[in-house]
This record gives C-alpha cells, structure tokens and sequence, in this order.
C-alpha cells in the first residue's frame, strides 16, 4: 500500500477528521481544489517511542518527510505541481468530530510553494505537542493522542471566501444558516484580522450585517504565503456576497446535513463565481446543551488595574480580595450572612484568568447585584462605572421578588443614610489605620526573615488591612450613585451637550493622580536650571546617572528623587500586578522618565493654567442658566454636584492607597522569593510570581512540595506561550470557563465600526495630529506631541501624559484614570472607542474632538502598524 493516501487509493485509517470530511465532499460531487493526503504512519514511523510523544520532542525535531512521498505529490497534482501554490493543513485523528473541533489549535500553512512543502509538513507533525493542544486535550478530558495526518490541498485565488454554519451556532435555530465572508482569502475571517460580512439566512430571507472591508489577505508577490492589501473603495462597504452565492451556500449546507447526518462548519471559497469548499466540519456540540452556564466576559474597565499578562500570584491574590471585599460591601447594604454564604460561588468568581489575561466573569456582577434591590438601576450605574458597553440580561429566577425587594429598599435606603453620612469619617479612619499598619510592616527587615515568617506576616497583613475594605468600598459605592445622578440630571437639562457632566467634574485640585505629573515637571526644572547637573541627566543612561547622584553629586536632586519615590514609589505602570518592579524597587526606572521630561524641556504644565477652572466654571453658568427661575431641581442639580464631586475625586485618591497596600504585598513577597531562591528552592528570586497565594499560605505550616521547581517552570512555559498568541477579544461568552480560541477569539460581542470613530469625549479640546500606538509605555519616552493611542491605561502611565497633544483609549469609562487625569490636566481625552486598535495605526493623521467624542482620519499612515 502506498503512504501517501490520493484518491486513487482511498485508505480511510490514521488519515484524521478533515480528510475523511473531504472523502465526503467528494462523494456528493461538491466541488473541492485538488488535494491529498499523508498519514500519521508516516511520522509515527519515525519515532523510537510513538505511544508517547510527549517525551519525543527532540525526535520531532529531527522527522522529516520521505523523498518518495514528495515524489507522490508530484505526480498526483501534475506535470506544473512544482509551480503550484498549496495551503498544508492537520488533519488529527480526533479532529473535526462533533464534539469537539480543535478549532485554532493545529498549524495551516496558506500558499506553500512546492520546494518548502517538507517543511511545513513537518512544522504540521510538531505542532500535535505543542502546550495549547496537550491544554485543550486536558481542558477537554481528551486522551493524549498525538495521530495527524497531513492534508496537502491545491490553493486557489479567490475574490471571497468565508465560513458558514448549518444551524445559528448561538441560538441553535436549526432553520437559520449563518455565513460570514470577506474578500481574498478566508484566513483574515478566520483569524479576527478582518472586518467580515455576516449573513443570517433562512428559507425566505436573507438578513445581512455588513462592516467596512478595507483590506484583504491575497497570495504574495513573491508566491510565498500570504500578504495584506486593500479593497478598491467602490467595493468597501459593498456586500461580499451575492444573494445567488448565498443561495448556493444554503443549498450546500442542507445538501450535507441530510448526507452527513448533522449541521455542518464549512470554509468555502468563490472563484469566478464559483462556490468551492475548502473543508467541512460538523457543528460542534450541535443541537446538544453545552455544559456549564452561558457567562458574559468582559475587560472593558480592569485591563487598567492589570494590562497584559498576569502571574499566577497575583491573580490568586486579587481573586482572594475580590471575593472578600464583595461579600462586605453587600453585607454593608443589608444582605444577610446566611444568604451571602449561599451564593459564595458568585463572590468567588467574580474574574477569570484567560490566556493570562483577567477580565470580570459579568454573569457573577449581574448575580451580586440582584441581591439587592432596585437591580436595574444598580445595573446601569455599575456600566456607566466599569466601562460595560452591553447589558448582560439576568434570568428571571436570580432577581428579588417584588415583596422582597419593596422590604429590602425600605432597610436599605436606611442603611445607606447613616453610611453617607458617616463616611467622611469612616474614610478619616480608614486612612489612619492604614498608615499605622503600614508603617508597622515597612519597618520590618524581611531580609532577616524565614520563608514561613513572612508567610505568616504576611497572613496578618491580610487580616488586618486587606480584608477591611469598607470605607473606599462605600466610597465607591456612592460615587457610582451619585455619578449617576449627575449625569442624569445633566442629560436632561442640556441634551446637546452629552458629555457636560465632565466638565463639572475638572478642577478638583486634591486628586492624587496628577501630583506625580506635577513633581516629575518640578524635579525636571531644577534639573534644568543647573547646567551641569542637566549635563548628567542629558549624556549619561538612568543606571548611570542614579549612581553619580548615591554617590553625593547633586544632594537637593536626589533628595527630591527620593522623596517622590517615597511618596509614589508604587505608582508605575502596572502598579496593582504584584511582579511589577516598582520605581521604589528600581529607582532607574523612574531616572528614565526625569531624562525624558529633561531631554524634551517638560518642565512646566503645557497649556492655560486654569483650563479646568475655565472648564468647570463655563459648564456650571451654562447649567445655571438652564435652571434659573427653578430653586428646587436648583438646589437638587448643586447638592448632587457637591457630592459626585467629592466622592469621585476620593475614588481616585483611595485607589492609590490599593496601590501601596498591593506594594506592601510586593514587597513582602519579593523578599519570599529572595529567600526560597538563597534557599535552592526556586531557581530564581522572580519565580515566586508562579507561586499560588495558597501555595504561599502553607508555607507557614509546611515546606513547598519537592516539585515545585517543576510546577513552576511548566507554569512559565505555558505563560510565555500566552505572551505569544493574540489577546482574546474584549468581549466574548463561554459555557462554563471553556476558554478554548473558539470562543475567546469570537467576535460575536464585536461592535462593529460603521463610519469615523467615537467614544466618549472626557475633556474637551480639539487636536490635528499623527497618532502613536502605545502598548507598554515603558518602551518609550516621549510621545513629542503625537497622538496617545493605547488599549487602556493606568496610574503608571501619567508621566507620558504632558509629552502627549492628546490621549485616546479604546477600553474604559468616564471614571476611569485616563478620564479623570486628563481632566486634571487640560488634555483632550476620548475614551470607550470601539474598533480603535483595529482602524488606527502609528502615522495617522486625525482630528479628535474631545468635546463630542468624535475622531476622523485625515491620512492613513504608509507604514507598517507600528506599537511600543
């Protein structure tokens, strides 16, 4: 028998899923390109040990693809084959089945020349051991069952290609088919690099939601895989698909699901009008209920406390804080213990961690809520708060009575009262105490400590801070409340001008925030004003210039130095994730941005002054005049002014004493792991970021297990893998915490982009200029008056502000820090902008308008997207 499979010698065993569905397809003479396959005998052939390829790493390294198959190819694809284009695709063993798709998880390779087919045949062998599938065999129950065959498939061109479904994937409706296209090839659908058409299909309509097309992925110029380009503008916003293609779809589809015995996922190209199926899949899990509860992801708000990855330590250790801080605050409004107890699985999962990236589990929100009463006022109040741009409906069954919920208002609005009313000093008291306990833990010498001695100081610092959150918990509270309020009032009094509300806001000048901003800018002038200390700071790396200055040079500098470090040491970009290495940590870091300021002559505020007294005092003789001759809706429009005012800006205070609470905490652990590391039970001081806070815990009762250094170098492998892949969508659903691509990377929950940009303007002022794309602000020093474009921002982030003629994130909400400082300091701010990442690019020229939210592209950028 010959090992490689062609149709002349159809052998159906250890060929996978995807080649016996294109057997199918060529049984019901639907037209499929040209292609063939290699078995799993070809590469199992090769191995010493074939039942376990999970210890054959090195083996696989060395496979290779037998001359006689390249041979076979050859011939089965022509006299030209050498000149064709080939996409190589896995077809696994248990691939494609109905329960279970592998969707994403095996290599494709598009428009492979002939001469590199062995290769990327054999990258196609080496991905069945790759970390993400041995975790999606393990998150699925899957046996360890490294089989692939190899699908060798004649490429074409076509003008569109897309993916369609038997039944509507969401809804099970199995008398709708959904079809999704774009132009060039499939893969840009595929993998969310596209904008694409969808297309609900039924017997007598067709419903279509079309998006801007700019570009598509085509063959290369060089022949050599794939390349971006874009779409003529006539054909844009123009559907990709004909109701005739459509039809032929459908009728496609309902051809397989009689012969296939169920719906089917296809990826279908079209080519001079032609429809071509490229491969077939059943749906997976169709018509079955999926395990587990629908849940609604969402990190529209908290990718500011924690951007990018995040160790398994801190996420344990916010899990934990999470959870207790909740049960107290719904305990403060009158939830009962009894019934708190009841649903601690809410309080417990209020986050998950996905692909190393946190985000709010909005089911377990919605739920806490609902103890409460008046749930769809809270509900709006929390997405105005946390930035939430879609409701997430609850059941019926987890709301209050009406009865209930009459009684609850009325023990509430009591209980709420007295907590207004006494939380000034509440907050006086909370901040007393925190310095009392902090100044007690920072006076300890961890350095002389035993690993189970700071694990049991650290223990108490949980108890007697951390888990006593009650004063910026009610502080929050209300600030939502009474935000709120304001905002409703205000939208009612002025509904021209939607965004009044912040300008009420601007001018509190006992925000913290910005105080870093404006002692960087201070310690930049003194720098400047002496010549040869500006020297040191111009011609020398941080590094450099923080020893000259330990070494006595400069002594009012580096008092300055120092006292900003002890003050805001904690305050650096990712300030709440606990492997941050802080300024006060590494003070280089922040002798990095001083030069910065130094080099680019920051040393004052760019701009007027009292632009946010201009701001606030404009917007309140505007509101006045709306409400003059009217004392009562007066009187109530001032009072909830006063109090949104103060409760917002000690939001933001009390948020950055989170920040030296979780310093604290840092340093604690840091210090652990020092230790473990001196003690040969870590390889390294940092790897304790790979602890989990309950492995920390035992430490005061027991040693860590002997494999631990085991543990944590599988924990670092598969983390540097999530470094690798794309950021899961903002918004997506599981069933149950299936955290599989075909989920996370659903763009389901993706608003689409329908004409210029907007989001929500935070301080008004109107700038043309070229954008820069920010993801990590530690790669940059200055923005020399560019655009800041970013996914979102945190505290640490305000030191790049004044190099900045503007600032726009994608993620977040009026509260949110980039809204509130950029008030603070006079810069035109726009937040909550869906689709920015994926529309704009470093170089583009745009018009922002921080008054109405609005931002228009003068030039597109020729250059490659560009991010620091």
């Amino acid at each position: 028998m010959k090992t490689l499979i062609t149709h002349n010698n159809r052998v159906l065993e250890g060929i996978g899923g995807k080649a016996k569905n294109l057997f199918a397809l060529d049984d019901q003479r639907i037209p499929v390109p040209k292609w063939s396959v290699i078995p799993e005998s070809v590469v199992l052939n090769q191995l010493s040990n074939p039942q376990d390829l999970e210890q054959s790493k090195t083996d696989l390294s060395n496979v290779a693809v037998p001359e006689i198959i390249l041979e076979e190819i050859k011939a089965w694809f022509g006299e030209d084959a050498a000149s064709k284009s080939y996409a190589v695709r896995s077809s696994a063993i248990d691939e494609d089945g109905a329960q279970f798709s592998f969707a994403g998880q095996f290599e494709t390779f598009l428009h492979v020349p002939f001469d590199q087919l062995n290769e990327h045949i054999v990258k196609i062998w080496q991905s069945t051991i790759a970390d993400r599938v041995v975790t999606y065999r393990k998150e699925n129950d899957l046996p360890l069952n490294f089989g692939i065959g190899v699908v060798i498939q004649e490429m074409l061109e076509p003008q569109v290609a897309g993916v369609a479904f038997g039944l509507n994937p969401v809804s099970g409706n199995t008398d709708e088919k959904v079809i999704s296209s774009v132009y060039g090839l499939g893969e840009g659908l595929v993998s969310g690099e596209l904008n694409a058409d969808t297309f609900y299909v039924t017997s007598d309509a067709i419903d279509s939601s079309l998006l801007a097309k700019t570009h598509q992925m085509v063959r290369a110029a060089d022949g050599k895989g794939v390349s971006m380009m874009k779409v003529p503008e006539e054909l844009q916003n123009e559907p990709s698909l004909s109701d005739s293609h459509l039809r032929e779809i459908d009728r496609i589809l309902d051809q397989l699901n009689k012969h296939l015995k169920g719906p089917q996922d296809i990826e279908f190209a079209v080519v001079d009008s032609k429809v071509y199926l490229l491969q077939t899949r059943p749906v997976t899990a169709a018509g079955n209920k999926p395990e587990g509860e629908y849940i609604l992801w969402d990190n529209s708000n908290i990718i500011e406390s924690y951007p990018g990855i995040t160790t398994p330590l801190t996420y344990s250790f916010i899990i934990k804080m999470y959870e207790m801080v909740y049960r107290q605050f719904v305990g403060l409004l009158g939830v009962k213990e009894h019934e708190i107890n009841r649903h601690e699985e809410v309080f417990a999962n209020t986050l998950g961690l996905v692909r190393g990236r946190v985000y709010y589990n909005l089911l377990g929100w919605y739920k806490m809520l609902a103890m409460l009463p008046g749930y769809s006022i809270n509900a709006e109040f929390m997405e105005n708060m946390m930035g939430v741009k879609e409701r997430f409906e609850l059941k019926e069954d987890y709301q209050m009575g009406k009865g209930l919920a009459r009684l609850r208002i009325a023990a509430m609005v009591f209980k709420m009262i007295r907590l207004q009313r006494r939380l000034p000093k509440e907050r006086d008291r909370f901040l007393a105490q925190l310095q009392t306990i902090m100044s007690k833990y920072q006076a300890m010498d961890y350095i002389q400590m035993s690993p189970q001695e700071i694990a049991s100081h650290y223990a108490r610092f949980e108890q007697t801070l951390l888990l006593k959150w009650k004063a910026p918990l009610i502080n929050d509270f209300f600030a939502m409340i009474w935000f709120g309020i304001l905002q409703k009032q205000t939208s009612k009094l002025c509904p021209e001008e939607p965004n009044i509300h912040n300008d009420l806001l601007c001018g509190s000048q006992d925000i913290i925030s910005v105080e870093p901003i404006h002692r960087s800018m201070s310690i930049s002038k003194n720098i400047s004003a002496n010549e040869a200390c500006k020297a040191l700071f111009t011609n020398h790396k941080p590094r450099e210039i923080w020893d000259v200055l330990c070494k006595g040079k400069f002594p009012e500098i580096k008092e300055e130095i120092d006292t900003y470090i002890e003050l805001f040491g904690n305050r650096c970009v990712g300030e709440l994730k606990l492997e941050t290495i802080s300024y006060g940590q590494n003070p280089a870091l922040f002798i990095k941005v001083i030069k910065s300021y130094v080099e680019q002559g920051i040393t004052e505020r760019q701009g007027t002054d009292n632009i946010e007294d201009d701001l606030r005092q404009n917007a309140q003789d505007r509101m006045n005049a709306k409400l003059k001759g009217k004392p009562i809706k007066r009187w109530w429009f001032r009072y909830a002014l006063k109090k949104a005012r103060d409760l917002v800006s000690n939001r933001e205070n009390l948020r950055y004493e989170r920040t030296r609470g979780f310093g604290m905490v840092r340093t604690m652990f840091s210090h652990l792991g020092e230790r473990l590391a001196a003690d040969g039970i870590l390889e390294h001081p940092r790897d304790v970021f790979y602890l989990e806070l309950d492995e920390i815990l035992q430490l005061q009762n027991a040693p860590l297990p002997g494999n631990i250094k085991t543990t944590i170098a599988d924990r670092k492998a598969e983390f540097a893998e999530y470094h690798e892949q794309r950021d899961p969508e903002e918004r997506f659903f599981t069933y149950g915490n299936n955290f599989t691509d075909e989920y996370i990377y659903s763009t389901e929950k993706m608003e689409p982009i329908e004409g210029d940009l907007s989001g929500i303007g935070c301080c008004p002022g109107r700038v043309q200029a070229k954008v820069r794309v920010v993801k990590d602000p530690n790669e940059i020093d200055s923005l020399n008056g560019d655009i800041l474009v970013t996914s979102s921002t945190d505290p640490g982030w305000v030191t790049l502000f004044p190099t900045a003629s503007a600032i726009i994130v994608e993620r977040g909400s009026l509260l949110s820090h980039s809204a509130i400082v950029s008030r603070e300091m006079g810069i035109p701010c726009i937040v909550s902008v869906t689709g920015l990442l994926r529309t704009l690019k470093t170089g583009d020229e745009v018009i922002m308008d921080g008054s109405t939210g609005e931002i228009k592209v003068v030039e597109e950028s020729t250059l490659e997207n560009t991010e620091f």
